[in-house]
């Protein structure tokens, strides 16, 4: 199939870091028929292989399950970055997730950010994406400060803080952390602030509206959001029933004489 080769590394030149099963969704996507076998295959042949760093090995601990939400927008989970400018600045990266859906919500960007200034983001995204349950962070100071504090008692929001070396507790923006530095910051070349801010913008919708995810099933972040959402609303249609498809005019009764 020399049109599923060719579109292959057209994929694989534009995401460099995506294996291939995130190629293989995007082909079906594109509409080429393959499964993942001759992707495989295919990814083999041209010599596609990503280059993975090996796991340490941990001992085996009694794990607390944490609260998992059942719907987006109950549980958000927000945590720091940190990379460079060309000119050698450190800036620092807010990253905010939906924890059921995998959005990104928020990715801000500058070379400092205090406690005031993410009370100020999450305030904004609460205007557009409604008020969480609950905000799980780690115990930075910009968190367990005074400010984020006095908002989530007023808000009536939440702050669940993972326990100190544990950051496996906080685990979707862990995971999402690991995919922004792997397939945006350790791929890109910030010019400067501004240029850093474009980018990543850039890369946070193509994040929500473009990347499959296996935890979702092959859906988008987005496409999750919408699903779980339309499952939710009173208003969505739903299918009928079997028995109710095509239903068949209900036999004629027989008259009945009075005597």
């Amino acid at each position: 199939m020399p049109e599923a080769r060719e579109r292959l590394l057209e994929l694989a030149a534009e995401r460099p870091r995506f294996g291939y099963q995130r190629l293989c969704l995007l082909l079906r996507r594109d509409g080429l028929r393959v499964n993942h076998k001759r992707v495989l295959r295919l990814y083999r042949e041209e010599g596609l292989w990503l280059r993975r760093r090996k796991r340490k090995r941990l001992p085996a601990r009694l794990r607390q399950p944490l609260a998992k939400p059942t719907a987006p927008g109950q549980h958000w989970s927000m945590d720091f970055m940190t990379d460079t400018l060309a000119d050698g600045r450190v800036f620092r990266v807010l990253t905010v997730v939906d924890d059921y859906s995998r959005q990104c919500l928020a990715l801000e960007a500058d070379v400092s950010l205090p406690g005031a200034r993410v009370v100020r983001v999450v305030a904004d995204l609460i205007k557009t994406c409604g008020k969480p349950v609950l905000i799980r962070t780690d115990n930075g100071p910009e968190f367990t400060g005074r400010a984020l504090d006095q908002w989530a008692y007023e808000s009536g929001v939440k702050l669940e803080f993972i326990q100190l070396g544990k950051p496996p507790q906080n685990g979707s923006i862990e995971s999402f952390n690991g995919r922004l530095r792997d397939e945006c910051l350790n791929q890109s070349w910030f010019l400067s602030l501004a240029d850093a801010k474009a980018i990543l913008g850039a890369w946070r919708l193509d994040y929500n509206q473009q990347r499959p995810h296996s935890v979702l099933g092959g859906l988008t972040p987005d496409e999750a959001a919408s699903a779980a959402e339309g499952l939710r609303s009173p208003t969505a249609p739903s299918a009928p029933p079997p028995h109710a498809v095509n239903p068949l005019p209900p036999e004629p009764q027989p008259a009945v004489l009075a005597l």
